[in-house]
């Protein structure tokens, strides 16, 4: 990781504090959406070293479920939707 995105990255933690981590998350993909991709990576990735240790798969899935329910939120966000009126059609 470069210096400049650590120094980028301390600044967002130091003004949104990481307490909450679906929050963090999700203010972090409207700001910078690699950056969160990227953290929920390496959240997942140091939790997957730790269950090595210990056998909880229902963490496991539950970071990977909150990290594809933020992706599709950001998704959602981000898709243009067709109007409505444009295929109404007149009844009667």
């Amino acid at each position: 990781m470069s210096n400049l995105i650590v120094c980028d990255f301390g600044r967002f933690a130091a003004a949104n504090k990481p307490t909450d981590g679906k929050r963090f998350l999700r203010i972090l993909s409207k700001e910078r959406q690699e950056l969160a991709e990227r953290v929920m990576v390496t959240r997942l990735h140091l939790y997957a070293k730790w269950i090595k240790k210990c056998d909880h798969a229902e963490i496991y899935r539950e970071i990977s479920d909150e990290n594809l329910e933020l992706m599709r939120e950001r998704l959602m966000q981000t898709v243009v939707w067709p109007s409505d009126d444009s295929n109404t059609q007149k009844i009667g």
